[in-house]
């Protein structure tokens, strides 16, 4: 079982380049990156399509979120255990 999380990671979309957030984590069940970043007042929100979702409710009830979760590019469901990571 050794290294089995290396590869997870390549396999998620690049992290936003957002001047606001300098640091993200991955949220395995909607497949778009979080602002992890305790300087920005963006912190806990959803980045997807260059913009920000408040929180997980917001961007589920969001029609880029019912449009993104029913395309080929969804990527939920990857890179289990990378939250939190050091952006491998």
């Amino acid at each position: 079982m050794t290294g089995t999380l290396f590869g997870c990671a390549q396999d998620l979309p690049p992290k936003p380049n957002d001047n606001s957030c300098s640091d993200w984590d991955w949220d395995d069940e909607l497949g778009v990156w979080q602002c992890d970043d305790s300087s920005s007042g963006y912190r806990g929100h959803y980045f997807y399509g260059g913009r920000y979702y408040q929180n997980k409710s917001t961007f589920k009830n969001s029609s880029a979120f019912k449009s993104y979760q029913s395309s080929a590019e969804f990527k939920g469901g990857i890179g289990s255990g990378s939250k939190g990571g050091f952006g491998g």
